[in-house]
C-alpha cells in the first residue's frame, strides 16, 4: 500500500508517469464498471479515458489515499451515468459478469434463466448488486461510491434481492 500511497502523492504533483501506473493498476475494474452500465465496448472505453482524464484533473483533491479505487469507481459510474442520459437508453446486464459465475458442466440452462433474471433490474439494482456481490464492496462504501444515503442503498439492494427472489421463483430455478 505504500507503494500506492507514493505513486499518489506524485501524481497529485503532477508526474503523469505515477498517474499511468496507478491508473494501470484499476483500469480493468474501471472498465468492467463502465461496461456494466453501457453494455458496449467501445463506450466502455470511452469511459476509460473519461474517467483517466477526469482522473488525472482532480487527483490533487483526493484527501484519503486508501480509497484510490473507490474513488476512480465513483468517477466512472459518474461518467458512465452521463453517457447514459445522452444516450437516452437502459442498459441491460452485461453478459460478462455471467460468464464467469462457475457452474457445472452442462448446465447452460441455468446460466440463461439466471442471465434472464438479472435482465429485470434496473440498472441502478444492478450496479448496486454487482458493487455487492461481484465487487466485493461494503453498504458504506457502496454509498460513499454513488453518494447516496447508506439506508437507499440497503433499500435498493433489498428490493433487487426481493425481484430476483421472484424471478427465481417464477422460473423454478430450482425445480
Amino acid at each position: 500500500m505504500s507503494y500506492i500511497i507514493r505513486l499518489i502523492k506524485k501524481a497529485q504533483k503532477g508526474n503523469e508517469k505515477a498517474f499511468l501506473k496507478l491508473f494501470q493498476m484499476y483500469e480493468a475494474d474501471i472498465y468492467r464498471m463502465a461496461f456494466v452500465y453501457l453494455k458496449n465496448e467501445e463506450e466502455a472505453l470511452d469511459i476509460v479515458q473519461e474517467t483517466a482524464y477526469k482522473a488525472f484533473d482532480k487527483i490533487e483533491g483526493l484527501k484519503e489515499p486508501a480509497y484510490i479505487k473507490t474513488w476512480l469507481i465513483k468517477i466512472t459510474i459518474s461518467n458512465s451515468l452521463n453517457r447514459l442520459k445522452k444516450l437516452e437508453k437502459i442498459v441491460p446486464m452485461q453478459n460478462e459478469y455471467i460468464d464467469n459465475i462457475q457452474f457445472e458442466q452442462g448446465d447452460h440452462t441455468v446460466k440463461v434463466l439466471l442471465q434472464q433474471i438479472l435482465e429485470e433490474l434496473t440498472s441502478d439494482e444492478k450496479g448496486i448488486v454487482l458493487l455487492k456481490y461481484y465487487e466485493g464492496y461494503t453498504f458504506q462504501e457502496i454509498a460513499d461510491t454513488l453518494q447516496i444515503p447508506l439506508g437507499t442503498v440497503k433499500s435498493i439492494l433489498y428490493r433487487a434481492l426481493k425481484k430476483l427472489r421472484v424471478q427465481v421463483e417464477e422460473a423454478d430455478f430450482y425445480g
